[in-house]
Order: C-alpha cells, then sequence, then structure tokens
C-alpha cells in the first residue's frame, strides 16, 4: 500500500466516521441526523462489511423520514419555522449581546461558545431549510411503495 492510498484510507475513515459521530449526535441534537449518519455509513461502506450491511436500512429509514416531514402542511411550515428559528438564534449568539438583567448565573454563561457557536447554528439552520426544499422536491406526494422502492433502488 502506498503512501497516497493510505493518506486516502485514513482521510475516508475520519470523514466517515465524523459523520457518523455528527450524524448520531444530530438525532437528538438540531441538525440533519439520519442524513450524516447516511453519509458517513456510505464512506465507511467502501472499507468495511458491516458498514455497507446496514447502509440500507439508515438510507429507507432516512427516506421515509423526509417524506413524513413534508407530508402536510403544518409539517412543513413548523419545520421552516423551526429551521428559522435555529438560524435565528445563531445571529443572536453571534452578535453576542451583553446578558440581560434577569440573567440568573453568572455573565459568563450568557450565550457561552463565542460566534462560533452562532456560525454552527446559523449553518444548521441553512441546512435544515435546503434539506426542507429537498424533501419537498423529491418526497412530497411520494406514497409509501414507491418510497420503499427509491430506497432499495429498485
Amino acid at each position: 500500500m502506498g503512501a497516497k492510498s493510505a493518506a486516502k484510507r485514513i482521510a475516508l475513515e475520519v470523514l466517515g466516521w465524523t459523520l457518523v459521530i455528527g450524524g448520531i449526535a444530530a438525532l437528538v441534537l438540531p441538525g440533519p441526523g439520519l442524513l450524516a449518519l447516511f453519509a458517513g455509513l456510505a464512506v465507511l461502506s467502501q472499507q468495511y462489511e458491516w458498514a455497507e450491511r446496514r447502509l440500507e436500512p439508515v438510507k429507507a429509514r432516512a427516506f421515509q423520514t423526509a417524506a413524513d416531514g413534508v407530508r402536510t402542511w403544518p409539517r412543513i411550515i413548523a419545520s421552516v419555522i423551526g429551521g428559522l428559528m435555529v438560524m435565528a438564534v445563531g445571529v443572536l449568539w453571534f452578535l453576542q449581546p451583553p446578558a440581560p438583567g434577569w440573567w440568573p448565573v453568572r455573565d459568563s454563561w450568557w450565550l457561552f461558545g463565542g460566534m462560533w457557536a452562532g456560525v454552527t447554528l446559523i449553518l444548521s439552520g441553512i441546512i435544515a431549510l435546503a434539506l426542507i426544499v429537498y424533501s419537498y422536491r423529491h418526497f412530497r406526494g411520494v406514497d409509501d411503495a414507491e418510497l420503499a422502492e427509491r430506497a432499495t433502488g429498485a
């Protein structure tokens, strides 16, 4: 194995595991958890059989979640509002206004993490809105049978 192929393998491993760990975290935090998990498994499946075996079920679940998110207008509107709220909090965090008078703990705990926490929140909101648009264009009005067919690639 040459140095170039070893470096490529290490880079793919780092990328794959970063996406898997980020995806798992985003399952409970704001962000596209299933999408990141699917992307990480897709990268790792090039090296590992266990990742390849888990890829299809995660893909099917990601497609189902995407379709469910755009099935009704109230869900779409709530998702868009949620994405915009995450971005608004990110802007607030980025601007770092002083702690208000009602803040009950030390001022250093007000919007901790600095402007980079705000940047990541803004990016998360942008990604969420982009995924809503993607889901709307690709999954809105798709029935479960067609969705299953798309997920399996049949």
